[in-house]
């Protein structure tokens, strides 16, 4: 059991790293539109978004998730999770940036924390909860495991607890008649 928590840790950690490099996408790209661009607040926000979430995907199928699910069905279903967070944001930033007068900054720290916490777990348990640790990555993590465990060190500490006695040169055949000694004598 602590294993399985120590092992969702470290995919929390993988999924926070790399989500962190998707924001540097969003947020660079981001900036970038914002800056440069006269496309309005809630075009800058879904096209950072969108490369952001290609980033996002790709990396943590592979190495947080290590899934060897179906590519296009679970883009299919991230696509359904951004048919709903998209349109949410683009509503939420044209409202809170443009209408209210927020920072587009704040709007967008504010916006990609969201995201992070209700996209790892929608990807967790819905598009790869069932697939987890199927791709070639895990099993080949799987199997070094399964042979760390009979290591060389183990198998010599193992052979180090079983006293064995000592063997004598016993002469060919002679086991075979000691078996059937014993076996007559039982009867």
């Amino acid at each position: 059991m602590q294993s399985d928590k120590k092992k969702e840790v470290i995919r929390v950690v993988k999924y926070a790293l790399f989500a962190a490099s998707a924001g540097i996408i969003q947020f660079g790209t981001y900036t970038l539109f914002i800056e440069f661009t006269p496309m309005p607040t809630w075009l800058c926000n879904l096209i950072s978004l969108v490369l952001s979430v290609l980033w996002n995907f790709t990396f943590n199928r592979r190495f947080t998730f290590k899934s060897a699910n179906n590519v296009p069905v679970a883009m299919l279903k991230v696509a359904a999770y951004y048919a709903v967070f998209s349109p949410v944001s683009a509503v939420l930033s044209d409202y809170l940036v443009d209408q209210v007068g927020w920072n587009p900054y704040v709007f967008q720290v504010a916006n990609m924390l969201v995201n992070f916490v209700t996209e790892f777990l929608y990807q967790r348990l819905f598009v790869f909860g069932k697939s987890l640790n199927t791709n070639d990555l895990a099993k080949k993590e799987a199997a070094e495991n399964a042979e760390g465990e009979d290591s060389p060190d183990d198998a010599a500490a193992d052979a180090e607890s079983v006293e064995i006695a000592p063997t004598e040169d016993i002469p060919a055949g002679q086991e075979k008649e000691d078996e059937y000694e014993s076996t007559v004598d039982q009867r």
